[in-house]
Order: structure tokens, then sequence, then C-alpha cells
């Protein structure tokens, strides 16, 4: 088991989450689409030769973001992130894979 976090602007946030649920992305147990998620403020700033979403080259481009989480098993995570980078708007969109233990009591 994986799990997956990805920032995404709230023009796109339900487009992404559903890309990466139709990929697999977002089940445990016997639920679907699950996820967390919180709003926060990020930057960057874009540098020669990018092409941004949002700003222009050479000014850091502060921006309100979803930060979303979810777990994602062993076999799906490939095409997980794939449909994260495919539906989201962002040149090179920001994410994390953390790989995850089982703890047995």
């Amino acid at each position: 088991m994986y799990k997956l976090c990805f920032y995404v602007p709230e023009s796109h946030l339900d487009e992404v989450k559903k890309a990466v649920f139709a990929a697999g992305g977002g089940r445990i147990g016997a639920y679907d689409q699950c996820c967390w998620q919180v709003l926060g403020r990020g930057q960057y700033r874009p540098l020669e030769g990018s092409q941004p979403y949002l700003g222009e080259q050479g000014q850091v481009q502060p921006v309100s973001e979803w930060k979303v989480e979810m777990v994602v098993a062993d076999e799906l995570i490939h095409d997980s992130v794939k449909a994260l980078k495919r539906a989201h708007p962002y040149e090179t969109p920001a994410y994390d894979v953390w790989r995850l233990s089982d703890m047995v009591f």
C-alpha cells in the first residue's frame, strides 16, 4: 500500500481526484473515493523555458492549492500517478508517494 499526496488548484481539484479515483486510488476496504484534503497557500517561481499554468517567468507566484492525500494499492500506484499527471493543469505537478507498512498488533 502507498500514500499518494498531491497539490492542486481549486479549479482542477475535482477533475484530478476523479482521474486518480478512476485509476484505483482512494480504496480502503469496502470503500472507494476516500481521501483527505485541506486548503493551503503555496508559491513557485517559473524559470526561463517554463510554461506556467499561472504566473510569469521570473516572478514569484503565490497560489491557493488543495493538498490531497489518499492510499493506493501496490498494483495501482503507477497508473494513479500517470492519471494525476494527465489531469493536472501544472507543467510539473508537485506530488509525493510514500510506501506504507502493515502494522500487526
